[in-house]
């Protein structure tokens, strides 16, 4: 029998028109260098309408690429909700590449137009050719002149009148695009239809998920280039809640003083971010944070040690979440299951529990689906209605596992849906046979008073195959030693995975998004600029 429910579109068109029509009077906060600019979301979706019929004006079909090369901000916000709404493809741009990573990413993506902010100008412009884009929208009164002819956003949007015709889109219509970090290689596209959107908006927002409402305000670090923010604005217009952009004033003391003022109650960014805030807090007590109830850290595993005192010092509780670019990207977090107490800190450093509508699955290297017991480790593979099937212009088969995405992550998947991440696949270590996992080392490491950040990657060795070394940024004035490290992990790991190659810097390169950049560490050992020194094996 068929039903004769009605086919009701799944497009980010709904949700733009939901939040406008039910949720107009929420709020829009950003920060600027000249102040806080405020806006409600009525008036962010008239600003919508306006710049839809401006890029029309300009020649922006259905299909085509508009690049976003902002940071966060309420222009961005509304480009989020124009750009998909028309027919066209927003294309959110890293800030953080490197010009010619940037410019094979916009011309691979064939971007025909490009809204930028007049602050960071001269990082596109060194770009260098840009063969498809047609136009650049700047955002501010800044010299552009190295882009040469420009359109400026602000005076397209006053030509132009609220009240933008929308068309009706089809929901597996292209959204949005993505590009991966490019760790392990060239980076790759990937792109969002309406329907996945719209999925990941509902799911991600659900209790288990990440839950807001029409009562909190949301406090966006996570950038807006990095996985649409990991749908956080979209699903914070779907309902309502208040929505606050920290532009390019992400740093500890900002970002505080931004906590204060404007009271979020919500919030999500990487674990460099926290751990800048808390190292922050630690010398300036008056740093109040006590409106939030709720921050997530994604992007890669937040040490114990750092959730742990961010609870002690702000009163404010921690979870995690995991994902990828491919997967839109929410797909589990860490809320302790019932009957723990919400506090578990046990739970809450697992990568977390599978959300609706995803699927994992925990496959070893011989291709056999192992069981969810907690303890059967292998390569984490993952489907669902927001997970990609394949990249833009780049099949890449070996990512794909009979419909299942490989995401190149080792872990374990209980019997209760909870994923516990070990390492990736490419930074796990061999050492005479037996598996160390950077992760697990790294983690045990930063919960040391003297650590501030610490990276372990491995490195050959003629006797092991592979040994760890160990990375290592001291806190401000400490001179703890690789020896002092050792001993304090000689009780908290098994004695073998202990290094006996250890390297101190000032600073931990990263990448785009904030993970530790392990495969430029590598490098730079690899090249000579990174001398560890050594100790003697423990139990040598």
């Amino acid at each position: 029998m068929l039903s004769t429910m009605q086919d009701f579109p799944l497009t980010i068109t709904h949700l733009f028109d939901h939040g406008r029509r039910v949720h107009g009077q929420s709020e829009v906060v950003t920060s600027r260098a000249d102040g806080t600019r405020r806006s409600s979301f009525a008036e962010i979706a008239d600003r919508a309408d306006r710049l839809a019929a401006a890029l029309e004006r300009l020649g922006v079909g259905s299909g085509d690429r508009v690049g976003t090369f902002l940071w966060n901000t309420h222009e961005h916000l509304e480009a989020y909700l124009a750009v998909p709404s028309m027919g066209a493809v927003l294309h959110t741009l890293n800030l953080r590449l490197f010009p010619a990573q940037l410019a094979q990413i916009i011309n691979h993506a064939e971007d025909k137009v490009i809204v930028v902010d007049d602050t960071i100008v001269p990082l596109l412009a060194a770009a260098g050719e840009l063969r498809t884009v047609q136009r650049f929208i700047v955002i501010g009164d800044g010299d552009a002149s190295a882009l040469g002819a420009v359109d400026r956003y602000e005076e397209l949007l006053a030509a132009e009148e609220p009240g933008y015709a929308w068309p009706v889109l089809d929901e597996r219509s292209a959204a949005a695009m993505c590009y991966t970090s490019g760790t392990t290689g060239a980076p790759k596209g990937v792109v969002y239809s309406h329907r996945s959107t719209f999925l990941h908006a509902f799911g991600s927002s659900l209790p288990v998920g990440l839950p807001v409402s029409d009562r909190d305000r949301v406090l966006v670090i996570v950038p807006m280039f990095h996985a649409n923010a990991w749908g956080i604005p979209y699903s914070a217009w779907m309902l309502g809640a208040d929505l606050i952009f920290p532009e390019r004033y992400v740093q500890a003391e900002p970002l505080c003083a931004l906590i204060d003022a404007e009271r979020p109650t919500v919030s999500a960014g990487v674990p460099t971010v926290w751990s800048d805030v808390l190292n922050y807090g630690a010398t300036n007590p008056d740093a109040d944070l006590s409106s939030l109830r709720l921050v997530t850290a994604g992007g890669s595993a937040p040490p114990r040690a750092l959730m742990e005192d961010f609870q002690l010092r702000f009163g404010v509780r921690m979870i995690q979440g995991w994902g990828m670019t491919e997967t839109s990207p929410c797909c589990t977090l860490s809320h302790p299951p019932w009957p723990f107490d919400e506090d578990d800190l046990d739970w809450r450093t697992k990568a977390g529990r599978v959300l609706p509508g995803v699927e994992l699955r925990i496959v070893a290297a011989d291709g056999t689906v192992l069981p969810n017991d907690g303890e059967s480790q292998g390569e984490v593979e993952v489907r669902g209605p927001w997970i990609t099937g394949s990249y833009y212009r780049d099949p890449a088969p070996e990512k794909f596992d009979d419909g299942w995405l490989r995401t190149g992550d080792i872990g374990t998947l209980d019997e209760v849906g909870f994923l516990e991440i070990r390492d990736r696949v490419k930074d796990v270590i061999k050492s005479g046979g037996e598996w160390i996992s950077s992760v697990e080392l790294e983690n045990e490491l930063m919960a040391h008073p003297d650590v501030v950040e610490a990276a372990v990657v491995a490195v050959p060795d003629p006797k092991w195959e592979e040994r760890p070394l160990a990375v290592v940024v001291r806190r401000a004035g400490s001179e703890v030693s690789s020896a002092q490290l050792c001993a304090f992990l000689e009780p908290r790991v098994a004695r073998w995975w202990v290094p006996e190659r250890w390297a101190f810097v000032a600073e931990l390169p990263k990448t785009g998004v904030g993970k530790f950049d392990k495969k430029e560490l590598r490098a730079r050992y690899h090249a000579g600029d990174l001398t560890p020194e050594a100790v003697p094996a423990v139990g040598s």
